[in-house]
């Protein structure tokens, strides 16, 4: 299936389309909840907890564990896991290539992540060129994803009508969360966090079309009306 129109802007999600990061922090997550009694495999945590930010995260995992949150949870998750990410973190294969390549699109990112870890993403993968400080954070909206606003919130500041934007995303809440701003949605499973059944799931949410990488992507501008 091709789009059914060239858009003008296309949204990137940050954790699993631009940095292939989701398996490195679900699975440091599920260390973080494991450690303070509800054992939890990363599997677990992608589908739970993936996409959303974290104060929605948090009240996710309440009703996982089914108890409050221990007072020092936080802070000892983001010691087990800050130098970690920003370490080892790197980008999904085939991004640079592509934002080469298709550099006469409008971009931008729309992101549950807050702003700092945006702007190390950018800065550490070589691609402030590309989206300079187009970075979007749902901590600026008041509803994360699955809700529209950081979508209708980056849209409105790149000048851009919600029909005319392209969101490439990579988990169910984000896909559910474009498709109520009205946008077309790419389903993106090129991240090293794909696990068997995520393509389903994305499928479920409404995503319009799935990629299995940036080429099946690139493959959809080119046959776009």
């Amino acid at each position: 299936m091709t789009l059914a129109a060239a858009p003008q802007l296309i949204i990137f999600d940050c954790d699993g389309v631009v940095a292939d990061s989701e398996a490195l922090a679900n699975r440091l997550l599920a260390e973080s909840i494991t450690k303070i009694g509800t054992p939890t495999t990363m599997d677990d945590s992608i589908r739970l907890f993936m996409g959303k930010r974290w104060e929605d995260c948090k009240q996710a995992i309440v009703d996982w564990i089914g108890a409050p949150l221990p007072p020092t949870f936080e802070a000892q998750h983001r010691a087990l896991s800050r130098d970690c990410m920003r370490n080892e973190v790197r980008s999904v294969p085939g991004l640079k290539s592509f934002l080469k390549a298709h550099c006469r699109y409008a971009i931008c990112m729309a992101s549950s992540s807050g702003h700092d870890w945006l702007d190390h993403c950018v800065d550490k993968f070589g691609l402030r060129r590309y989206f300079g400080k187009n970075l979007f954070s749902a901590t600026d909206v008041a509803n994360g994803k699955p809700a529209p606003d950081v979508f209708l919130h980056a849209a409105g500041r790149m000048g851009f009508s919600p029909e005319a934007c392209l969101v490439l995303e990579d988990s169910p809440s984000g896909i559910t969360g474009a498709l109520a701003a009205g946008m077309t949605t790419v389903g993106f499973l090129g991240g090293s966090h794909i696990l068997d059944g995520h393509a389903d799931r994305l499928r479920l949410a409404g995503a319009h079309h799935l990629a299995c990488n940036f080429v099946e992507v690139a493959h959809l501008l080119t046959f776009a009306a």
